[in-house]
C-alpha cells in the first residue's frame, strides 16, 4: 500500500548446484518484497525448466542408450545374462509388485506376470500402485508402472486366476517363478503345481507379517528347485497384518534370489 514501507524477505540462493539436491537456502540478504517475489518466481521457473528438460531427455533414450547405462552399472556379462532371462511372477500384490519393480530396474529381459485382482484401497499400504489406479486390473496397472521404469522390458500379462491346470501353460517359458501370493492355499497351489508339473525353480515367501525383526527374514534353499524366503513364523492375524517395510524386505530377498539363480546357473 502507498505510504507503507516494503516488507523485507530472505531470498533463496540462486547458486548453481548441479550435483546436490537441496531445498531453498536463505541468504543473509534483504530486499523489498516486490523484488524478492520476482527472484523467487525466477528460481521456481529455473528449477521447473531443468526438470522438464530432464524428463524430455529421458523419454528420448533409445534402447542402446538405456542398455549402455545398465552395462556401465552391472558390466557387460551380467547385463547380457539378465537381459536374456525370463521370470514368472505369480501374484501381483505386495510381494509380486515389488519383485517386478526390482527386476525391471536391473534390466530383466522378460517378465510373465499373472493375477486376477484389481487395485483396491487396502493395497496401497504396501503395493506398487497409485491412487489413480484404483479399480484397474493389477496386470494392467503394473504393466503401466513397469513401462515407466524400464520401457524396454518385455511384459506378458495374464489377468486370470491361477490354477493347477493353467499354471504349467502360463509359465512354460519361465525357468524361474516367484510365488507372490498372500493366502496359504494359493501358495500351496503354485508351489506344488510348479514342482510337479514344470521344471521351473520356485522362489516362494512365507512368514512376513507385521513389523520389526528384519534380520529374521531369511533366504533358505529347501531343495534344488525350491527357495523359501521368510521368518518361518509370522503369518497373518488380527492387528498383525502385512506392512510395506517387511513386505519389501521379503520381496527384496525374492528378487535377489532370482538374480542369483540367473547369474550363477
Amino acid at each position: 500500500m502507498t505510504g507503507e514501507p516494503d516488507k523485507v524477505f530472505e531470498i533463496p540462493s540462486l547458486a548453481e548446484r548441479p550435483n546436490v539436491r537441496r531445498p531453498f537456502e536463505p541468504l543473509a540478504v534483504v530486499m523489498p518484497a516486490r523484488e524478492a517475489l520476482e527472484l523467487i518466481k525466477f528460481e521456481i521457473y529455473r528449477r521447473t525448466s531443468f526438470h522438464r528438460q530432464c524428463v524430455f531427455f529421458m523419454t528420448k533414450l533409445t534402447t542402446e542408450q538405456f542398455e549402455a547405462m545398465l552395462i556401465e552399472r552391472h558390466g557387460q556379462t551380467v547385463h547380457q545374462k539378465l537381459k536374456s532371462a525370463t521370470v514368472g511372477i505369480a501374484g501381483l500384490g505386495g510381494l509380486g509388485s515389488n519383485v517386478a519393480v526390482s527386476l525391471a530396474r536391473i534390466g530383466i529381459g522378460k517378465l510373465v506376470i499373472a493375477d486376477f485382482d484389481i487395485v483396491e484401497p487396502s493395497n496401497l499400504n504396501r503395493q506398487q500402485y497409485f491412487v489413480e489406479q484404483l479399480g484397474i486390473e493389477k496386470v494392467t496397472a503394473l504393466t503401466e508402472n513397469l513401462s515407466k521404469i524400464n520401457p524396454y522390458v518385455k511384459i506378458e500379462g495374464h489377468c486370470l486366476k491361477l490354477t493347477s491346470e493353467n499354471i504349467p501353460e502360463i509359465f512354460k517359458h519361465c525357468p524361474i517363478i516367484a510365488e507372490c501370493f498372500d493366502k496359504a492355499e494359493q501358495k500351496q497351489i503354485i508351489v506344488e503345481t510348479a514342482l510337479n508339473k514344470t521344471k521351473s525353480v520356485i522362489v516362494a515367501a512365507s512368514g512376513i507379517g507385521g513389523y520389526g525383526k528384519s534380520n529374521e527374514i531369511l533366504t533358505q534353499k529347501i531343495s534344488d528347485r525350491l527357495i523359501l524366503i521368510g521368518d518361518g513364523s509370522r503369518g497373518l492375524e488380527a492387528g498383525f497384518g502385512l506392512m510395506a517395510p517387511r513386505v519389501a524386505i521379503a520381496a527384496g530377498h525374492q528378487a535377489n534370489a532370482v538374480v542369483e539363480l540367473i547369474l550363477e546357473n
